[in-house]
Formats: C-alpha cells, sequence, structure tokens
C-alpha cells in the first residue's frame, strides 16, 4: 500500500494538551488549533518524503524505514529517530519518550502520538 498523495486535515483531538505538553508557546497552540493542515508524503519503496504545511508553518522530513533520519518536531526541535514499517500500512517511531504512530486505511490516514497518559490523534483524508 503506497502512502503517496495529499491529505488534508479532519479532525484533531486534544491538540491544545498536547502541544502544551511538548513545549509549543502558547501563542503558536493558539494559532495552530484551528488551521487545516496539508501533509503530502511522496512513497518511494522504503523512502518517504513528509511535508506538513499548516499555516505559514511548513515541516519538512526525510527517512528510510529501519535507517536512523534526522526528524524535525512539532515544536522544530531535531532528533534522531529510527521510523519502523508494521504490516503494510502503519509507520511507526519512538522520539524522546514519545510514540508516534501512523496508520493509513483507504484514503484515510490517522495520526496518534502518545506521551505518557496523553494522546493526540489526526485524522486527514485524501484530496
Amino acid at each position: 500500500m503506497s502512502f503517496t498523495g495529499k491529505y488534508e486535515l479532519q479532525s484533531q483531538e486534544n491538540f491544545e494538551p498536547f502541544m502544551k505538553a511538548i513545549g509549543l508557546p502558547e501563542d503558536q497552540i493558539q494559532k495552530g488549533k484551528d488551521l487545516k493542515s496539508i501533509s503530502e508524503i511522496v512513497q518511494d519503496g522504503k523512502k518517504f518524503k513528509v511535508t506538513v504545511t499548516t499555516g505559514t508553518k511548513v515541516l519538512k522530513n526525510e527517512f528510510t524505514i529501519g535507517e536512523e533520519s534526522e526528524i524535525e518536531m512539532l515544536n522544530g526541535e531535531k532528533v534522531k529517530a529510527v521510523v519502523q514499517m508494521e504490516g503494510n500500512n502503519k509507520l511507526v517511531t519512538q522520539v524522546k519518550g514519545m510514540k508516534s504512530v501512523t496508520e493509513l486505511n483507504g484514503d484515510t490516514i490517522t495520526h496518534t502520538m502518545t506521551l505518557g497518559d496523553l494522546t493526540f490523534k489526526r485524522v486527514s483524508k485524501r484530496i
């Protein structure tokens, strides 16, 4: 199953508490909470390019399944991470005590990030 495509954010849960927990400033949280982000994913075998555009902020990450890559987090911090593929539709990584799972089902991508007992969930649809 290919992740390649453009996806528009449909819904999100726990945005504000999660962003506070990872240290995003309050003004950025307020600006970002109502913006519909667009995610563009290009998959070439095990190589991925992910671009997330939210308003004027653009977050770009490139990684290869199973290899250490530098990933920019939502708060702008750059960290080393290894992304693994589970099955043919799930990307999983652990970064700084946070688990990130991106699952593709048909034209819907569900991205869940868990930090301690706090879970932030985003659902995006292919456009």
